[in-house]
């Protein structure tokens, strides 16, 4: 069985290593969405991933929710990227932008209008704005004819990441954002083409996909996907058998990797012990790299590679606080533990200035 220190192949993209980063929204960008240079000073110290999994990235002004998060839309957002990625590249890393809608959990008070969504169910809970934590809106139910619309905002968004030098991209289909909601049957209660049976609700997560891979190649698209209990409001009757159909859909596409965040007992996922596992039966039917997150450290997560559960492990919250996560389970070193309060503020604390081995040693 392979290690965590072994090489894989992910479509076009060769990783040193199986241990990933996992996408990890920061709020360093600016208000108006716009990559910063400390955000290149933050990646490039993170280069030893086998493969960086950007932050949550906007597809357009409707699709972004979170303030300070950045967006992938214009063409000053383009050329801000262009340094981060290429502090990445010039670090030796290898780093793919995730693609985000976030659909019922944007707060109009963000600038996009009426947020959308599979249906008009409002999330439970609060949504951010720039003004703190507001209640969740009711959000329109995006009409049929508009999908061809949202599709040519993904294959935007995606050609603009190659155009700012990303080694490809992921596609945000977890987390109860808007590919999430319209497969769930908690949340998309749609008596279209688009709703109803399991084939109708993946069938957005099917045209996005290829939409995406169309746009910069199969080989360069991946998918995360979230086969969990309640997140965001949204959950499942049957999630087995939808997330089994959805990961049969992605491997006729021939995407390069599928990233799963399954919570385990004990994690601090909510729904971690409502359902059980998809992912077993998702292997069966994913022909393709298969990656795993949730709570892993470097024993957990060998484990999970010598059982054949995942083929790689992609790590949050280490990642954090262990710029130099790799050569720390190399050397089973102590990890640094993250500061929460510093998560999603603006400021350099807590971002670019967790020590290094070398840094800590002296």
């Amino acid at each position: 069985m392979p290690s965590l220190f072994d090489p894989i192949r992910l479509g076009a993209i060769e990783a040193p290593n199986r241990i990933l980063m996992a996408p990890l929204t920061r709020g360093r960008a600016t208000r108006e969405h716009v990559p910063t240079p400390v955000m290149a000073e933050y990646y490039s110290q993170r280069a030893s991933a086998g493969l960086i999994l950007s932050e949550a990235t906007g597809i357009s002004k409707e699709g972004l929710g979170w303030p300070f998060a950045p967006g992938i839309w214009t063409e000053e957002q383009v050329q801000a990227w262009k340094p981060v990625v290429e502090s990445v590249h010039r670090a030796g890393g290898r780093i793919a932008l995730q693609l985000w809608h976030m659909g019922r959990v944007v707060h109009p008070d963000l600038g996009g209008g009426p947020p959308v969504s599979a249906s008009a169910i409002a999330a439970p809970g609060d949504a951010h704005t720039y003004e703190g934590k507001k209640p969740n809106v009711t959000p329109r139910s995006l009409e049929a004819a508009e999908i061809p619309r949202l599709l040519d905002d993904y294959r935007h968004a995606a050609a603009n990441a190659m155009k700012a030098g990303f080694d490809g991209v992921q596609i945000h289909g977890a987390n109860g954002y808007l590919i999430d909601q319209f497969l769930r049957d908690s949340s998309n209660r749609r008596t279209d083409e688009y709703g109803g049976s399991i084939e109708n609700r993946i069938r957005l997560l099917r045209e996005v996909t290829q939409a995406v891979a169309d746009t910069v190649g199969a080989d360069r698209t991946g998918m995360r996907l979230s086969p969990n209990g309640e997140v965001n409001g949204v959950v499942d009757s049957d999630h087995v058998a939808l997330f089994t159909a959805a990961a049969k859909a992605l491997d006729e596409i021939g995407i390069a990797y599928l990233e799963m965040r399954e919570p385990r007992p004990g994690g601090n996922f909510r729904g971690a012990e409502m359902q059980a596992p998809a992912s077993p039966e998702m292997r069966k039917a994913f022909s393709g790299p298969l990656i795993l997150n949730s709570d892993y450290d470097a024993a957990s997560a060998q484990a999970a590679l010598d059982s054949g559960a995942a083929d790689a492990i992609a790590f949050g919250r280490p990642f954090i606080s262990n710029p130099d996560l790799p050569a720390r389970f190399a050397q089973d070193a102590a990890l640094n533990p993250p500061d929460m309060d510093t998560f999603y503020t603006q400021g350099p604390e807590g971002y670019v200035d967790y020590p290094a081995l070398e840094a800590a040693d002296a």
